[in-house]
């Protein structure tokens, strides 16, 4: 990883600095100051004459993308175990593999295969699901932080419907929590910051959820968790939760839906009004999923209609409901659901096009993190170069469709050739 943080990139500069609007400048030069991106232009200009001009001319210069939504210690069975609905897949599937990780040997191994995963991606921004062990999510939180992807990952809580090996009391998670937020901002990263992480309502009391919104009131830190993910899930929070007027409202009055701090939601394919009125009122995130929503049967996002509203929008791999944790996969995968939705559900939601995934994947969740996500002048300079010449064809595309191609033809196995976050060249 170098520490290289002021130059030009030259390039096909692609960006989309609004929703379904894809600017592309050719051979253009993108610069980066002290890790900020001072603008594209099409000359270098006077002032930026003395940096480093890394040529990538003819190639598709992309800002990284951002996966709002994965869990870390699901990797290690992503692509199988498809055959169930999410409340069962959790207990046949997903509990016993997060078990493993209170063997931190397992831990540091697993998440090795992880991150590497990550850094060879597109992907530079994460936000991230551990396990309820305190010292395997540190692990995975000192991967993240020398692979160069900025991060945050947090500690998962549970206290009830779960297995043994993954429940705590309220007490003791509340206990380690700190523990782990203690420990993970006395390490001294720089790109990974650690988040509170509730797995979802069914699996927490009132006691623990109160407690980590007092512990979000003292420590300042955001939120991750799931909504309206699956019916059956839905109606085991409204048994459980019978005062709440609607799901999100159960993490809403603990303090850990938005308002003061930033929270992201995944999933919210059976959303309310209420709800997304809530979700909109109070700056909540909603990390799309659409593998995931298809592998394990729960539905489809009406994500057009939460754009139509406003909401904050982003996509998540989901790993591993989702079997893939490219966010190209994603992009297309967001525009393949939308259309099926448009056919079979809402003829009034327009189908996503290719250039409004792209900014759900890039600005759209990047602004999470802040000032994300576009090659705009101010914001971090997150960004990806594919190269595309080994994608073979009988005539030449235009850069447009040359890039929509890379995302359908998943060139970031293959096709990427340079990696920055932050400014920092990370691959």
């Amino acid at each position: 990883m170098s520490d290289l943080s002021s130059f030009i990139l030259k390039g096909h500069i692609c960006h989309t600095p609004e929703a379904g609007q894809l600017e592309i400048r050719e051979n253009a030069f993108a610069v980066c100051e002290d890790g900020t991106c001072r603008g594209v232009f099409d000359a270098v200009p006077e002032a930026y004459r003395g940096l480093e001009i890394i040529d990538c001319t003819g190639q598709l210069v992309i800002p990284g993308l951002a996966d709002l939504h994965t869990h870390a210690p699901q990797f290690a069975y992503r692509g199988t175990a498809m055959d169930c609905e999410l409340m069962e897949w959790l207990e046949q599937y997903a509990f016993p593999e997060e078990s493993r990780y209170a063997d931190l040997k397992y831990a540091e191994r697993a998440y090795e295969i992880v991150v590497r995963s990550l850094r060879q991606g597109a992907t530079t921004r994460a936000v991230i699901f551990g396990t309820i062990h305190t010292d395997a999510t540190l692990i995975l939180m000192d991967l993240l932080e020398e692979s160069g992807i900025i991060s945050f990952a947090g500690k998962v809580n549970m206290d009830r419907n779960a297995p043994e090996a993954l429940r705590e009391t309220a007490e003791q998670s509340e206990a380690e929590t700190v523990r782990f937020i203690r420990e993970s901002l006395g390490r001294g990263y720089r790109r990974t910051r650690p988040i509170l992480t509730p797995r979802f309502a069914p699996s927490c009391t009132e006691a623990l959820l109160a407690a980590l919104g007092r512990i979000r009131q003292e420590y300042g830190l955001p939120v991750q968790s799931h909504l309206s993910e699956n019916p059956e899930e839905i109606e085991t929070v409204s048994r459980l939760f019978p005062e709440a007027a609607f799901y999100g409202d159960v993490y809403d009055r603990a303090g850990l839906f938005g308002r003061e701090g930033n929270t992201v939601m995944a999933h919210c394919v059976y959303s309310l009004p209420e709800e997304t009125e809530r979700m909109l009122a109070n700056g909540v995130w909603i990390a799309h999923c659409p593998a995931s929503n298809m592998n394990i049967a729960s539905g489809i996002a009406p994500v057009r209609r939460y754009l139509e509203k406003g909401l904050r929008v982003g996509l998540g791999t989901d790993v591993a409901g989702g079997h893939s944790e490219s966010m190209f996969q994603a992009v297309t995968d967001a525009i393949q659901v939308s259309k099926l939705h448009w056919r079979l559900a809402d003829r009034e939601a327009k189908p996503l096009t290719f250039p409004e995934a792209l900014y759900l994947a890039t600005k759209g969740g990047g602004s999470f993190f802040g000032k994300v996500g576009s090659f705009e002048e101010g914001y971090e300079f997150d960004a990806v170069v594919l190269d595309d010449h080994r994608i073979a064809g009988a005539r030449p595309l235009p850069a447009a469709e040359r890039l929509e191609r890379a995302f359908y033809d998943r060139l970031d196995r293959q096709g990427i050739t340079m990696k920055f976050a932050g400014g920092e060249r990370i691959l």
